[in-house]
């Protein structure tokens, strides 16, 4: 290009890029570069210059030659589809009248940190150094599908708002970040898709804003953070998607606040998280799913957890903060698969890992108990039986609370009626006591329930000490068996 035809902006600009000088059109640190379209020509600058600029502009020796630029408007599309450029590229504040087409660019550095764009395509781009994106506003989508970035990837506070209804806001699918991906206080309107991309340091988006009401917010399927995936005070509308996602640290979701009525929340099915730490914010409006998961740490408080959750197939190794079985229950009856056996087991191990027996028999009779109405009519009949007389096995105690108080109802009343005997020659002395226990007790015999033969109701009450002393013997029967296969 030749330099005559360059305004004097232009020119300006041109003169600084060998030695890598700053030029900074600003009038004012606070202008809005959403204003940009009324800025004159003394500060505009033409794409096709700027892509000159970077391909073929001479250097000086010695020199180390950048482009470095602040406060212009930028017209034209600037089309560096698959361009090499060796120099560190920093147009910040500025406005651009048409999207960036960075399409497979390789680049050492680039800063667009605090410009309005209307979309930008960086898709299968490689970035040789940090990609600094910071408090850009976008309205349209932005492309880093593919790319390639060996140092981290910077949107902080950054603001992206989809042009079409069925249009992601960003796009990181299959995107490789060396370092972090540094998202704090990000907007988003419309969907963020994360899908297959490899962090290997740590994401933070903290204090984010993710709008898409009732559809996908943030889709992170099979996204793989080596670091922690920080989403403290993070808000939504719409759902949280991290099916097959890999995260080897913590995923922080403190004080967040998940809103998507009707469905969805977060839906993590299928995950390894190294932490997963729900707290300290208001309960989801929404699902709470954690199906087939697999997590070290699970942080959940009572409170965070939604009206409907899905836990089948959930592992954890641990569960904190430690609470009572009471307080953790409700999670476990509120699933939308009904009941679900190996929720229970997993509650179940996990007070047992810290010493709390006591907790695991509560989880393990709420579990009989829950299983109990999905039974017909007669297996609910004989769990009720069950509870009632030894609690599934629980609470052993209870069956000789019954039998005491049977034993001491019998003795009692054949005391005061001595039953006749069979053969009055050939019966022993009557013990109203032992004859109420060979009543009540199926397999020892005392002597005493064959020689006699009580009548009336007295007849009666022998049947009933009869049936009431098999049913316990089978219930401690089962209860007891039931407890040495759990051992």
């Amino acid at each position: 290009m030749e330099i005559d035809n360059l305004t004097p902006a232009e020119l300006r600009v041109w003169r600084a890029f060998p030695k890598g000088e700053a030029v900074d059109f600003r009038a004012g640190e606070d202008e809005d570069p959403v204003d940009g379209a009324d800025w004159g020509s003394e500060r505009t600058l033409r794409a096709s210059v700027l892509r000159a600029l970077l391909v073929s502009a001479p250097q000086e020796d010695g020199e180390v030659a950048a482009l470095r630029v602040t406060g212009a408007r930028v017209t034209g599309p600037l089309d560096l589809t698959h361009a090499v450029v060796d120099h560190p590229v920093r147009l910040a504040h500025c406005h651009f009248t048409d999207p960036p087409d960075l399409y497979g660019i390789q680049v050492r550095r680039l800063s667009l940190r605090g410009s309005a764009l209307p979309a930008l395509d960086l898709g299968s781009s490689r970035i040789d150094g940090v990609l600094q994106l910071a408090e850009c506003r976008f309205r349209g989508r932005v492309q880093l599908s593919g790319a390639e970035i060996s140092g981290a990837l910077v949107l902080e506070r950054t603001e992206f708002t989809a042009r079409d209804a069925g249009e992601p806001a960003l796009k990181l699918n299959q995107a490789s970040i060396n370092d972090d991906l540094q998202a704090t206080e990000l907007r988003a309107h419309g969907e963020v898709r994360l899908n297959g991309a490899t962090i290997n340091g740590s994401v933070h988006l903290n204090g984010a804003l993710l709008t898409r009401p009732g559809e996908l917010a943030l889709d992170a399927q099979r996204l793989t953070v080596e670091g922690d995936l920080h989403m403290r005070r993070v808000r939504t509308q719409g759902w949280i998607g991290l099916r097959g996602a890999r995260i080897a640290g913590r995923l922080d979701l403190s004080y967040a606040q998940l809103s998507n009525p009707g469905d969805a929340a977060l839906r993590a099915n299928s995950s390894t998280i190294g932490e997963l730490w729900l707290r300290k914010g208001p309960p989801m409006q929404g699902t709470l799913s954690l199906r087939r998961a697999q997590i070290d740490d699970l942080f959940l408080e009572p409170e965070v957890v939604p009206e409907e959750v899905q836990f089948n197939k959930l592992v954890y190794t641990s569960l904190t903060p430690q609470e009572p079985a009471d307080r953790r229950l409700p999670m476990l009856e509120r699933d939308r698969e009904g009941y679900v056996p190996h929720a229970y087991e997993q509650l179940t191990a996990a007070y047992r890992r810290i010493g709390d027996d006591r907790a695991a028999r509560r989880v393990q009779l709420a579990k009989q108990r829950r299983h109990r109405a999905t039974l017909a009519w007669y297996g609910r009949l004989w769990g009720h039986v069950q509870d009632a007389t030894v609690g599934y096995g629980f609470h052993p105690l209870r069956a000789c609370v019954w039998l005491v108080s049977l034993l001491a109802v019998g003795t009692v009343a054949y005391s005061l009626h001595h039953p006749p005997p069979l053969k009055a020659d050939e019966a022993p002395h009557f013990n109203a006591l032992f004859y109420t226990l060979d009543l009540l007790l199926p397999v020892i015999s005392f002597g005493q329930e064959g020689a006699f033969a009580p009548q009336g109701w007295y007849q009666s009450l022998s049947y009933a000490l009869v049936i009431a002393g098999w049913i316990l013997a089978t219930t401690v029967f089962a209860g007891v068996t039931r407890t040495v296969n759990r051992q």
